[in-house]
């Protein structure tokens, strides 16, 4: 059951990460704005960079879907997927911080905690507890 708790919102958040990929290319851009990169003035979501930059949200979003079915099906690639995906995740929602609607903002606080959990002492207990407890 437990690993039921962490795999879903795993899957979720990389199910949610495709609409940063597909948000580029949109007309309308369905919660994102074209705001300004963090880092220049010129660059926006829909111009070639903002465009080529779906690709780390394409990247995170497999990571992540990986690491949740990693757990379902309890594979201890799950851990290094899981760390991929949320700093990926981070790497994709914070130079568009400006740019990406409310819930990516609740997204990257989920990444810090999933990192957090990952990076602790106790990792070997939660990976013991959700992936390969009967």
């Amino acid at each position: 059951m437990i690993p039921y708790l962490i795999a879903l919102p795993l899957i979720g958040h990389g199910l949610v990460h495709l609409s940063g990929v597909f948000a580029p290319w949109m007309r309308n851009l369905q919660g994102y704005t074209d705001t300004a990169w963090i880092f220049s003035s010129r660059i926006t979501l829909t111009s070639v960079l903002g465009k080529g930059y779906s690709l780390v949200w394409l990247a995170a979003s497999a990571c992540l879907l990986l690491a949740g079915a990693g757990l379902l099906f309890r594979q201890r690639y799950w851990i290094p997927a899981a760390v991929a995906g949320s700093l990926l995740s981070l790497a994709a929602i914070l130079p568009w911080w400006k740019a990406v609607p409310p819930g990516a903002k609740v997204g990257a606080l989920f990444d810090l905690i999933t990192l957090a959990l990952l990076f602790s002492p106790c990792r070997e207990k939660i990976s013991q507890l959700l992936a390969f407890s009967r």
